[in-house]
């Protein structure tokens, strides 16, 4: 096995149609009678933890583990219904299918999640896509709230899977974000980019993403990293 390829969900792999992030001000208003508690929040490439960390913080609440608990337990319950809404940007990302099935018949290649997501919504959101089946294991928002701190969560998992002990180049993190590519950096991995999310080619580039894609349709492209 020469790689492990550790992908980003959201902006990534697939647009939900904002089902995550009207899921969790339902979450807030269930938990706390609060409306719009997200609002002025960032969410792009932060982990779940933090976000919903900030809300309390912003709403004056205690963001101590039982409430965070709570909440995340109505997140799960509305985020089902949510996916179920209909939205004309809730769709997989162009060319990603293609590519997860052209890595998945690689036996020289071990597929992982990285993301901001906790593991029971990254489960729902591309159990919806047909999606899951595709990545043996993964690091989440369950496991450290700063997102540069999953990487390596990330490797000692897909150890326990199978995977070698591989050194920092050899692994590819994929996701659309600048917290994606610092992600990477971080540990010394590889950051391939792609500019389906909120940003673009420039801003990508900018950051320091080693690759940067448009979109991820060209799947012979994304094999010629593998070498």
């Amino acid at each position: 096995m020469s790689h492990i390829i550790l992908f980003d969900i959201d902006g990534t792999l697939v647009l939900t149609g904002g089902a995550g992030g009207r899921a969790m001000h339902r979450a807030f208003r269930d938990v706390f009678n609060i409306e719009d508690a997200f609002d002025g929040i960032p969410m792009p490439g932060r982990t779940d933890l933090s976000i919903i960390r900030d809300a309390l913080k912003q709403a004056g609440l205690v963001h101590e583990d039982g409430p965070i608990t709570r909440l995340r337990d109505r997140y799960f319950h509305h985020l089902a219904e949510a996916l179920e809404e209909r939205h004309p940007r809730k769709v997989i990302m162009p060319g990603v299918r293609e590519l997860l099935d052209a890595l998945h018949r690689r036996d020289d290649v071990f597929l992982a999640l990285l993301t901001g997501n906790f593991a029971r919504s990254a489960q729902l959101k591309l159990e919806y896509f047909d999606l899951w089946r595709y990545f043996r294991c993964g690091a989440f928002a369950d496991d450290a709230e700063d997102r540069n701190q999953l990487l390596p969560i990330a490797l000692e998992r897909a150890a326990i899977h199978g995977a070698p002990g591989l050194s920092p180049e050899r692994v590819i993190v994929v996701g659309d974000t600048p917290r994606d590519v610092a992600c990477a950096a971080a540990s010394g991995a590889r950051a391939v980019a792609v500019a389906t999310g909120p940003a673009d080619v420039a801003t990508l580039r900018a950051c320091g993403a080693d690759v940067v894609f448009e979109d991820l349709t060209d799947t012979d492209r994304f094999l010629a990293l593998l070498g």
